[in-house]
This record gives structure tokens, C-alpha cells and sequence, in this order.
């Protein structure tokens, strides 16, 4: 999780909105990712598609079996449908997302029984911080820094 609170901080430097995220595959990590919706101009640039996408890069295979996906703010539906689609064995994240969490807090995508594929889902890992981060960048937004 510090490597994606790393790849969060960067997000925030570049005035994304600071999600970072990593996936590891025994016990190494194989790729990293942060938002870059603003700089690519790509809706779907969150910082957990970009690791989805260089972790199939750097294994050779879209098949990730064996992952594990770590990011900072609870994941989207987009993003939970991304990982069932690659076939990640599990999930870690920091803090909920009230608006758009898909893995406990608006759906539960991720353990879904009518998904053809489930993750384990490990949630609250650093979200004090991972939290604070996002806080932090929403306040300076608006001004209020």
C-alpha cells in the first residue's frame, strides 16, 4: 500500500486526483498506476486500469491470476469490472468511496455470486492516510487550502 500512496502523491503533484495503485505478483510488484484522467484526456485512465494494463503487459498475458491489486480509494465499477475481467485473485484498498464504490459501499461487484469471477477483498488499509490525501486535494480545489 505505500507504493500506491507513493503513486497517489505523484497523482496529487500533477493535479489528478490523488488515487494511486499497485499490483503484485508473488510477492514482487509488476506494475504501478495514479490517475491521469486530467493530463490524457482518457475517462478511463484511473490509476487502477493503468496497473491492470501494464501488469498484463509486463506477465504477457491479460490472464492475472496469482494479483493482487492495491490502491488507495476504494474502486469503481469500472475498475471491479476490470479486475473480474483479468481474473484477480484479490483486492486491497484504503478508504471507501461514498459516491462510486463498488467493492462494499454502493455494490459489492467484487464477491457477486452472479459474477462468473470473484476477488477476495481486504478493505481499511491505510484509509486514514489515503483519505487525508484526498482531503487535502478536494480543499485545495476548492480554495480552501
Amino acid at each position: 500500500m505505500d507504493i500506491a500512496l507513493d503513486e497517489a502523491r505523484r497523482a496529487f503533484a500533477e493535479e489528478e486526483v490523488p488515487v494511486g495503485a499497485a499490483v503484485v505478483f508473488e510477492g514482487r510488484v509488476v506494475s504501478r498506476g495514479r490517475n491521469a484522467k486530467e493530463s490524457s484526456g482518457d475517462p478511463t485512465a484511473h490509476a487502477e486500469m493503468l496497473a491492470i494494463r501494464r501488469a498484463a503487459q509486463a506477465l504477457g498475458r491479460w490472464r492475472l491470476s496469482g494479483c493482487t491489486l492495491y490502491v488507495t480509494l476504494e474502486p469503481c465499477p469500472m475498475c471491479i469490472g476490470a479486475m473480474l475481467s483479468a481474473r484477480m485473485d484479490r483486492l486491497v484498498f484504503g478508504c471507501t468511496d461514498e459516491k462510486a464504490g463498488a467493492a462494499v459501499t454502493l455494490y459489492d461487484l467484487a464477491r457477486d455470486s452472479r459474477m462468473n469471477h470473484r476477488l477476495e477483498v481486504a478493505s481499511g488499509v491505510m484509509a486514514d492516510e489515503a483519505a487525508r490525501l484526498l482531503k487535502d486535494f478536494f480543499r485545495q480545489r476548492r480554495g480552501n487550502a
